[in-house]
């Protein structure tokens, strides 16, 4: 893990998240870009084609460096490789094309969630990100003075096109040194007997050689339930799933168990595109 993009909008949530990377670069010798969005029209920020910026945009700008020297100047940053970035940004896609530009292995972003309308209507910005990103995203909704991940648990219905991401859930298991739960919640729409269940679970991870792990199933009304209540159950650290990454009309009638994570739960949540 050689770089992490932390996303901020100097609100306290995205120190959270800051705090977290800090962490996590100091032990593993990342180095962190820190990216703000400006929300302004193009023409406002292009120096070369505009020869009279608006004030306002200058403003803003001016504004977005200082919070940087602030931020920057912070004692848990000291001795890390920190680079701001400001950037003006059409959408959230755009975040992911900047972790491309730069090579960047892991997203660390803050969030206090949505619900209710705001929910279905707008979503939190980390689920947006998290539906647009083909790269792990860890969502922090509160403050670690000292993040550890020692019960992991990797929520999954175990089917073949999950293997991939497995594979990177892993990856962060061995990186923290974590055991992971691996859960498949039952619903009563969907139920699966507990014998054909644990089939599909040892047939998934036959061909992994990761050890530091046990396999639950798990009876809720939801699978979205089932998670949180299972987590809660075991004290677990984080919540790792797999995302399918949907958007438009698609995203709006299958929804995203991933996004509805990432809004509700209190815990740590980190995300896998399949």
């Amino acid at each position: 893990m050689k770089k992490i993009l932390v996303p901020t909008d100097f609100s306290d949530q995205a120190e959270n998240a800051l705090k977290v990377a800090a962490q996590l670069a100091k032990k593993h010798g990342s180095e962190i870009y820190l990216l703000h969005m400006l929300e302004l029209p193009l023409q406002q920020v292009d120096m070369m084609n505009t020869p009279s910026p608006l004030p306002e945009a200058m403003f803003f700008m001016k504004l977005a460096h200082q919070k940087f020297e602030h931020l920057m100047a912070k004692d848990y940053l000291k001795g890390l490789e920190v680079h701001d970035i400001v950037k003006n940004y059409p959408s959230f896609s755009s975040i992911i094309d900047t972790c491309h530009e730069l090579n960047v292995d892991l997203i660390v972003m803050g969030s206090h969630g949505a619900s209710g309308l705001k929910e279905m209507f707008i979503g939190s910005n980390a689920e947006k990100v998290v539906r647009t990103s083909d790269l792990p995203v860890l969502v922090i909704k509160n403050n670690h003075t000292k993040f550890t991940i020692n019960r992991f648990v990797f929520a999954s219905d175990f089917n073949k096109d999950n293997k991939e991401t497995y594979k990177q859930a892993t990856a962060f298991a061995k990186l923290f040194g974590a055991k992971m739960f691996l859960v498949m919640v039952n619903t009563a729409n969907n139920f699966i007997p507990t014998v054909e269940a644990n089939e599909r679970i040892q047939d998934f991870i036959k061909d992994s050689d990761f050890k530091e792990y046990t396999t639950h199933i798990y009876n809720d009304e939801t699978v979205e339930a089932g998670i949180l209540n299972f987590s809660k159950e075991i004290d677990a650290d984080l919540i790792g799933i797999s995302t399918h990454g949907r958007q438009g009309i698609s995203h709006f009638l299958n929804g995203s168990i991933s996004e509805d994570l990432v809004n509700h739960a209190s815990r740590p949540v980190i995300t896998f595109k399949i």
